[in-house]
Parts: structure tokens; C-alpha cells; sequence
């Protein structure tokens, strides 16, 4: 469900005739809802049950959904506030209820490495799917075919809503407010080691999106430099922040064709390939310590940004970049997430990663409304203060990595 509107969000909202600046609206109201209430929820999770936010989660799904199957136009503040309080728990949800779950059936914990990175390589698979889905059921046929992708939200949010009541049983904690506020400070706000991870995954967010929200129009804009591009796709330039894979799918340009839907499924391919040396690198008595390849990994990442910053290159050259920076990024997710399972408790991890995405959110904000609204910085603007984010990163696992106390095996 997140993979079909990552994919068809902003061609569905080209289909209805919404401008680029109503989209960036979209994405605006997105991420303050995100920022001002989704940084909260993990707290609310905490309490109240990991279970009944990931209910939640199909719930706004569905509800959407039925919406625009009703009233048959996709409707801006409606779709914005559901779907990025949506993707707030879905950030943290359901990595939280599995590490809950795994624990109370007395899993061994260095099962733990199979489980994270097999979510990261699933989720791009999904992400991939939904691409293939929704081709598929649209099929050419806008006109006829685009409630189909609503129609299969509804069923998937259904179908999952009866698995998760069924099968799932949580054993709720029954902590009072102020008695979690209290765990809250002792066990993170007081642990420099724990502000450490939660600024690496701060910077790790902000790339991940500022790359998503500019790597389109970076690809666009090489080619508007290169050649001279047709009228038609220069009017779909003008102002641009955001290029949807789906919203243009071919450009061609004195004979040079890019598809950004054949790139798209590139991109989250090498997402899964980085993710399955996730495993192989605790394997042997040279393993090395999580902190200390999150050193090197987050380095590439941001010299990747760095070069795409400074100077946008080739087609080709800006390809390879954008699938280094994924292939990293695939290392990169479960990585964190073992790290949070070794330094932050069951009781307060939701709370945790929901809060360290704060800044995240605060900072895509700002540059959208900079880049969108006052035009004042520019693409690569962004990809550079990404890259700055990720080498601080570095920075973080380094110092981390001075600090942790655990066996250079026992992870």
C-alpha cells in the first residue's frame, strides 16, 4: 500500500489536473502533519499497543481509499494528512511489534540479523511490485482503470486488518504517562550513546528523502542542460521540484530517451543487494563491529551525493551513483535497526525512532518551501546538505563506536 501511492501519488494527481504547486502542497501539508504529530505516535505506541497503530495504519489505508472510491477525486488534505500519519507509523510500528514478538517467543538474537534485513529486502520488493501491479491494472486505460488501484488498497487493507486481529495477540503494558516519561529519560535522554544513534538516523531519513524528492528532476535537468528539449516537456519543467516516475515516463531529447520507470525498480533493486551483505558480515572471527562499517557506508553514501551535488555529470555517471547510494542504504536500514535493538529497550523504542525522525521532517520542510515556494535554493542544494547530514552520521557511529561497551562479537 505505501509502495502503490509512492508510485501512482502524483500521476494520480496530474490525471486530475492538480498543478505542480498544488502538489508541493501536498508534500508540505505531508510533512508538518508528519512533524508536528506523527513524531508523537511513537510515544502513543509505546502505550497504548504497537498492534493497534499497525491497525491504524490499514485503517487510514482504507479509509482513503473509500474515499476516493466515493467521491472519485482525490481530494488534497484529506489524502496528505491520512496517508503521512500513515507512513509516521509505519515507521516504526511494525519494526517495534516484531522486535516485541521475537522476543516474548525467546528467539536467539542473532536471528535478528535475518529478520532485518530480510524487512529491508522485502519492503523494496514490495515497493517494485507495486510498480508491476500498477501497470498492470491501469493497463493504458487511465480513464477506465485508475479507481482499480483504489479497489486494490481496499482489499489489501482488509485482508491484512483480519490477519493482524487474528493473529497477533499483544500483551498490552499498562504503564502510566508519567511512569513511561520517566523510563523515556532514563533509558534515552540521559544515554549520550542512544542521542548519538538518533542523530545518525536523523541525517540517514533526511538523505533517504531529500534523494526521493530530488532524484527526477536531477536526472531531467542533466538532460535540459545537455540538449535542447522538446515544448512539451519544457512546460512540464517550469518550477519544477518533483518528477514522478509515473508522472513522466520517457523524455526524449535529440534523440536521447530516459525512462524513469525502468530506473525506479534499478534504484530499489540495489537496495535489496545491499541488504544481503547485511548477513555476510558477521560471519567469521573478522567480523567487524556494526558502528564501524556504519562508518564507511555512510561515507560512500554521502560522497555519492557529494558528486551529484557539485556537478551533475552524465546520465549514465548519475545512474551508478543513485544505485551506490541504494545498495549503501540497504546496508545501511537493518544496520540501525540492530543497533537500536542492542542500546534502546522495548518500552521506549517507538518513542525513540519516532522522535528522531523530528528533525528529519523539520529540515525536508524547510527546503521544500525554500526550493518550492521561494525558489532561493536549488536541487543540488539539497543533495549537498544530505551529503553533509551523512557524513556527520560518520561521525556519530565513530564516536558511538569509542563509547559502546559490547564484545566486538557479542551483537
Amino acid at each position: 500500500m505505501e509502495g502503490s501511492w509512492a508510485v501512482i501519488g502524483e500521476y494520480e494527481f496530474a490525471y486530475y489536473g492538480f498543478s505542480k504547486e498544488q502538489m508541493l502542497k501536498s508534500l508540505c501539508i505531508g510533512y508538518a502533519i508528519s512533524l508536528f504529530f506523527g513524531s508523537f505516535l511513537g510515544m502513543l505506541s509505546d502505550l497504548v499497543g504497537h498492534k493497534k497503530l499497525c491497525l491504524s495504519f490499514y485503517m487510514l489505508h482504507l479509509f482513503v481509499s473509500i474515499w476516493k472510491i466515493v467521491t472519485g477525486n482525490p481530494t488534497i488534505w484529506l489524502a496528505s494528512i491520512c496517508l503521512s500519519l500513515a507512513s509516521s507509523m509505519f515507521s516504526f510500528s511494525f519494526e517495534t511489534l516484531m522486535i516485541v514478538e521475537h522476543d516474548k517467543l525467546g528467539q536467539r538474537q542473532d536471528s535478528l540479523h535475518d529478520m532485518f534485513w530480510l524487512m529491508t529486502f522485502f519492503e523494496s520488493a514490495s515497493f517494485i511490485s507495486s510498480q508491476v501491479i500498477g501497470n498492470y491494472l491501469i493497463d493504458g486505460n487511465v480513464n477506465k482503470n485508475i479507481t482499480s488501484i483504489w479497489n486494490e488498497a481496499v482489499v489489501l487493507a482488509l485482508v491484512a486488518v483480519i490477519f493482524v486481529t487474528r493473529r497477533w495477540k499483544e500483551n498490552l503494558q499498562k504503564a502510566a504517562f508519567k511512569d513511561y516519561c520517566i523510563l523515556f529519560h532514563k533509558h534515552v535522554g540521559s544515554d549520550k550513546r542512544i542521542w548519538l544513534l538518533s542523530w545518525a538516523q536523523t541525517c540517514t531519513h533526511f538523505s533517504i528523502a531529500a534523494f526521493w524528492i530530488t532524484w527526477a528532476p536531477t536526472v531531467v535537468s542533466k538532460l535540459e542542460h545537455n540538449t535542447e528539449i522538446s515544448a512539451c516537456v519544457e512546460q512540464q519543467l517550469e518550477h519544477t521540484l518533483i518528477i514522478n516516475p509515473l508522472s513522466l515516463l520517457e523524455i526524449t531529447a535529440d534523440g536521447r530517451e530516459v525512462s524513469l520507470g525502468l530506473i525506479y525498480p534499478c534504484l530499489l533493486g540495489f537496495k535489496m543487494l545491499g541488504s544481503t551483505g547485511f548477513p555476510w558480515l558477521f560471519h567469521g572471527p573478522p567480523a567487524l563491529r556494526i558502528e564501524e562499517y556504519l562508518v564507511h557506508a555512510s561515507i560512500i553514501m554521502g560522497l555519492a551525493l557529494t558528486i551529484v551535488a557539485y556537478d551533475y555529470q552524465e546520465i549514465e555517471v548519475l545512474v551508478t551513483l543513485f544505485c551506490l547510494f541504494h545498495a549503501c542504504m540497504g546496508l545501511v536500514l537493518p544496520s540501525l535497526a540492530r543497533l537500536r535493538t542492542m542500546y534502546v529497550p522495548n518500552e521506549v523504542r517507538g518513542g525513540m525512532m519516532s522522535l528522531s525522525l523530528m528533525q528529519a521532517n523539520a529540515a525536508v520542510l524547510l527546503f521544500l518551501i525554500l526550493r518550492g515556494y521561494y525558489q532561493c535554493i536549488e536541487n543540488s542544494t539539497i543533495s549537498a546538505f544530505a551529503a553533509l547530514g551523512l557524513f556527520s552520521a560518520a561521525g556519530c557511529m565513530h564516536m558511538l563506536k569509542k563509547c559502546g561497551k559490547q564484545s566486538r562479537y557479542n551483537l
